[in-house]
């Protein structure tokens, strides 16, 4: 009678390290995952943000341009005029609302190769920088 409790106290030993080690991997497992949906919310809404003040940008820029030449009517102009409509389209069928869109950096290529082609024919640098400290978009 006196060697069962012992190996029943034995066993509840055995037995308690697995059940903490148990515990232990749920409670990490649900902190680890908390940790990790904020994080990500957080680096998409930084990222997102990027993204949306380049295109801002560019859309700016396209309108702009727009409007200067809308009044000229030479067959040069009218080549600028069919790019800029071009790049503000791409631009309007960008999908913002959208996060899952599997060809959403293949579009902002586009954009962006769009613009470079934009500013080649209206003979303009472009520099287009985001960083912690400035963006801006130099001419």
């Amino acid at each position: 009678a006196a060697a069962a409790p012992g190996s029943d106290m034995f066993d509840e030993i055995v037995m308690a390290e697995e059940r903490f080690h148990g515990e232990g991997y749920q409670e990490g497992y649900a902190e680890g995952s908390h940790v990790g949906v904020v994080e990500g919310r957080r680096y998409g809404s930084l990222h997102g943000a990027k993204i949306g003040s380049e295109i801002g940008c560019y859309l700016g820029f396209a309108l702009t341009w727009q409007c200067l030449l809308q009044k000229c009517t030479d067959e040069k102009k009218s080549k600028k005029i069919r790019a800029l409509d071009s790049l503000i389209g791409m631009i309007r069928k960008f999908p913002y609302e959208d996060p899952t869109y599997n060809k959403l950096q293949e579009d902002l290529e586009k954009i962006r190769g769009k613009f470079k082609q934009v500013c080649s024919m209206l003979n303009i640098q472009s520099d287009f920088r985001i960083g912690t400290e400035r963006s801006s978009l130099t001419f």
